[in-house]
């Protein structure tokens, strides 16, 4: 069956993630070691012990979601899956490129972190916020916050996570009132997101530029099979495109139904969430109506994988 890996962004995170990999899987227990040597922080004591309020911080997160991703594709790559293309939300392209030997571990994670700092750096800087935008089409979300932009105040579609489900990103004060518009086109609900920046909007630009820094010095290989990016929602596997696509991400849409839709499209037949959480598996089933997705992040999951 043709396999597609799908690997969570920022959200999909709880305390407690990856405490029971660590204690099993000797290969967890190094990565988990190995990426506590190499970030200022102790990553082991945040993701098994909290608090969630360490946790939730955009600097921490992000490292989190991606050493608990990373660990989980490998521990899945000796089971004989046959994977044939990958795809990540925002951070999880970095897993995703990771799993398809893109690139290596300690260079990626040392990208994430830079990524994850900066992301919280640039929200402090000029703060900005998100929010979920339901039951109304893109087109008419683009429509909304196009109205509720001026020339210093900023939203945009950020995240085109769903049929119906679309978040938006930008100043405070954009953000506020594209929600009321929302609401007055027909919106079904409009939240605000528990996020510390605008990200995916122009607001990231400051982030964009220093992060293309550090990509340059990083070494990339073409990876095993297609990736899906966010920012176009096309297959590649050529490194300067991967690259590139990585620097726009922070301020480009992630368009994560296209995404979906374009596997889809070249024959994949189910999908894997790779990582923690449920998150993608969820918009799956209301983007892929009908194909099979799973979610493997746990040690009970993986048995549970192994065994079926």
């Amino acid at each position: 069956m043709r396999t597609a890996f799908i690997f969570p962004g920022q959200a999909s995170q709880y305390v407690g993630m990856g405490k029971d990999l660590y204690e099993t899987e000797g290969m967890a227990k190094a990565l988990f070691d190995r990426a506590d040597d190499i970030l200022p922080f102790d990553l082991k004591r945040i993701c098994f012990e909290g608090p969630v309020e360490e946790l939730t911080q955009t600097r921490v997160t992000q490292p989190a979601i991606f050493v608990h991703s990373v660990i989980i594709s490998l521990l899945l790559s000796p089971r004989g899956i046959d994977i044939h293309a990958a795809a990540g939300h925002s951070l999880g392209e970095y897993s995703a490129l990771v799993a398809t030997g893109a690139l290596q571990f300690d260079d990626a994670l040392a990208v994430v972190a830079l990524r994850g700092e900066l992301m919280q750096n640039a929200g402090d800087e000029r703060p900005g916020t998100m929010a979920a935008i339901i039951g109304l089409a893109i087109e008419k979300v683009e429509e909304v916050c196009a109205s509720a932009s001026t020339k210093n105040e900023v939203v945009v579609a950020a995240n085109m996570n769903a049929p119906g489900q679309v978040a938006i990103s930008g100043d405070v004060v954009a953000v506020h009132r594209a929600m009321e518009l929302a609401k007055e086109a027909g919106a079904k609900r409009a939240l605000q997101l528990n996020v510390s920046g605008a990200f995916h909007s122009p607001l990231m630009a400051p982030a964009a530029e220093k992060l293309a820094e550090q990509l340059e010095k990083t070494p990339f290989r073409p990876p095993s099979v297609a990736i899906y990016q966010n920012v176009t929602a096309r297959p590649t596997t050529d490194s300067d495109v991967i690259k590139k696509r990585l620097i726009e991400q922070l301020t480009h849409p992630v368009r994560w139904v296209e995404t979906i839709e374009a596997i889809i499209g070249d024959g994949v037949e189910r999908f894997i969430e790779v990582g923690p959480g449920a998150v993608l598996q969820g918009l799956n089933k209301r983007i892929a109506k009908g194909l099979p997705v799973i979610g493997v992040g746990t040690v009970d999951e993986l048995n549970a994988y192994r065994n079926a």
